[in-house]
């Protein structure tokens, strides 16, 4: 079962990543003109050793699970809809399944927890449980459910790196993960519910309240501990979230960067990060959710996400844009011509970042 006492994280690479600077500096551009491209192209090579990397192998890997907390009456939407959802992904129906063939991304999904029976040929069927139990009535589920859910994620990540992929992304399905993920940033950073509880996919204003109601409940019921990560998550976490945890982890263990996508994503990356705090180095934030929770936890992480549309729709959706800006990020360290090449004398240039 998965043992994070026996993981280990290197530290970037300082060398590739002087490099990658050395080579970005002499462009013919002012230095520091592609702002954060440059630091993107920087991380990237500090993770994979490599200066021009070749990340067109990539995929987002996309866990569903069910949260009890649907019980409490907090979203009008059925809890159905997350079995309904994720064969829409697999069918290629949904946002993330569309930008994934966009941006020439497989595409893995994975069962942790749906409550209702679901069949499907591509799904990879790894239910730990058939959903978690309200967390605002007790924990969502038991400290060895959670390890559980850990070790798929990151046995799957891991497999998809053994099969070559070098870019992953992850995300997740489930209807009222946005509670469970708000119950587990306020757990982790002491966040007040009020900041990090958000409409999800809509809400009216009386069952708003009564999710904030439920998340403030849970915390005071579960007395989740902040120095335990684990804990937190069997208490009020989500069967998606431990496993988006692992799959970030195994990211970590490989020198692969992890693309994180929204606000639950983000949450689950705190959470690993809290466990192995090296990791963060390995995280590429994609977009900014407009969830209001995801703020607090970006900041957290000391973050900055490259994308702002304010989008919400979760699912893994933010990461293929992501990868479309690595893509620009590696072109223009492959192609772009140097000072001497382009007949510029850069003496006279001066560093414009800040």
């Amino acid at each position: 079962m998965f043992d994070i006492e026996k993981i280990k994280i290197k530290p970037l690479c300082m060398q590739a990543m002087d490099a990658a600077r050395e080579h970005l500096d002499d462009l013919v551009k002012p230095i520091g003109a592609l702002g954060g491209m440059e630091e993107l192209a920087v991380r990237l090579a500090g993770i994979t050793g490599v200066v021009k990397g070749d990340y067109s192998k990539r995929a987002v890997l996309v866990f569903a699970a069910d949260n009890g907390i649907w019980d409490e009456g907090i979203s009008p939407v059925p809890q159905e809809v997350t079995a309904a959802q994720t064969l829409n992904i697999l069918n290629g129906l949904a946002g993330v399944s569309v930008l994934c063939r966009w941006a020439n991304a497989g595409l893995r999904v994975v069962d942790v927890g749906i409550k209702a029976p679901i069949l499907h040929p591509f799904l990879i069927a790894r239910k730990v449980c058939k959903g978690t139990a309200s967390i605002a009535q007790g924990p969502a589920m038991t400290r060895q459910q959670a390890l559980e859910a850990m070790q798929t994620g990151f046995d799957q990540a891991q497999e998809l790196i053994r099969g070559g992929v070098r870019l992953l992304g992850i995300g997740e399905m489930g209807i009222c993960n946005t509670a469970t993920s708000a119950a587990v940033l306020c757990a982790l950073t002491g966040a007040q519910v009020t900041r990090a509880v958000g409409k999800g996919a809509g809400v009216d204003e009386a069952a708003f309240q009564k999710k904030r109601a439920c998340v403030a409940r849970a915390l005071e019921v579960n007395k989740p501990d902040p120095q335990d990560p684990i804990g937190v998550l069997a208490k009020v976490g989500g069967l998606d979230i431990a496993a988006m945890a692992g799959a970030y982890i195994a990211c970590g263990v490989n020198g692969i960067p992890a693309v994180v996508d929204g606000y639950i994503s983000i949450v689950a990356a705190l959470a690993a990060c809290r466990l192995l705090p090296e990791l963060r180095d390995y995280l590429i934030a994609s977009h900014r959710s407009f969830e209001p929770g995801y703020a607090l936890a970006v900041e957290a992480l000391g973050l900055r996400p490259m994308i702002h549309l304010d989008m919400r729709l979760g699912e893994g959706s933010g990461c293929p844009l992501a990868f479309a800006v690595i893509d620009a990020a590696m072109a223009v360290m492959r192609e772009m011509g140097t000072f001497s090449q382009g007949n510029i004398d850069a003496g006279s240039l001066v560093d414009i970042r800040e």
